[in-house]
């Protein structure tokens, strides 16, 4: 990984390393203070809590890019924390149940093959997706649920290492895809409960984490 300050570039593609507890926007602002460059986009974001490849695209030429980068498959490192569902699906909601459940770990082999290829799932509530003009998690925070869509994704999921409660899954997928709501559908069907507590995007697209730039220089 990359660790030099972009402040020459002009425009281009810039893969960075988003670091845990920095939001995807604070990058694209970081960055502009660097650059002086107000002409910046991503082509994907990632959660605060998560980690991993952000493609940030600089100048108008490459900001039109966005939706060619947003359509590539991307790949995650996820590791669930079984027994204990949250409201958003990872570490930064509330508790709302435990299960001291312990599964198997055959009982999680034979749960993987439901997620592979082509599936369908549903968007969770504390999302950036709209309905009908508003962004579901505006409605969330108010309290208000309502019926969602499933959306068509495409999954490659393998067992990385299993050892109670933290279960940890390579997971290529399609665009679209939220993997909390991966880790939240495993712990309903293992009947455990489970919340995604960490998650690095290790590509998007052609770019992997040794293409970045560490983000954290951009604050310094």
């Amino acid at each position: 990984m990359k660790n030099d300050k972009p402040t020459t570039i002009r425009e281009g593609i810039l893969p960075v390393n988003k670091p845990s507890g920095k939001t995807s926007f604070s990058l694209v602002h970081a960055l502009r203070k660097i650059t002086s460059i107000k002409k910046i986009g991503h082509a994907g974001t990632l959660d605060p809590f998560a980690n991993g490849v952000m493609i940030l695209l600089i100048g108008k030429e490459f900001t039109r890019k966005a939706d060619t980068f947003l359509n590539q498959d991307k790949e995650y490192l996820a590791t669930l924390h079984l027994g204990i569902e949250t409201t958003t699906y990872d570490p930064e909601g509330d508790i709302v149940s435990t299960n001291n459940n312990v599964p198997s770990l055959g009982q999680i082999e034979a749960l993987l093959p439901s997620f592979q290829g082509t599936i369908s799932q549903i968007p969770p509530m504390y999302s950036a997706k709209k309905v009908g003009g508003i962004k579901l998690y505006t409605l969330a925070r108010q309290g208000i649920e309502i019926e969602r869509k499933p959306v068509p994704i495409t999954l490659t999921t393998t067992l990385i290492s299993y050892d109670y409660p933290k279960l940890t899954l390579h997971i290529t997928c399609s665009k679209g895809t939220y993997i909390r709501s991966i880790a939240h559908e495993i712990g309903q069907q293992l009947e455990t409960g489970a919340h995604l507590s960490h998650l690095t995007r290790t590509r998007s697209g052609p770019y992997t984490l040794e293409d970045c730039i560490d983000g954290r220089s951009l604050y310094t």
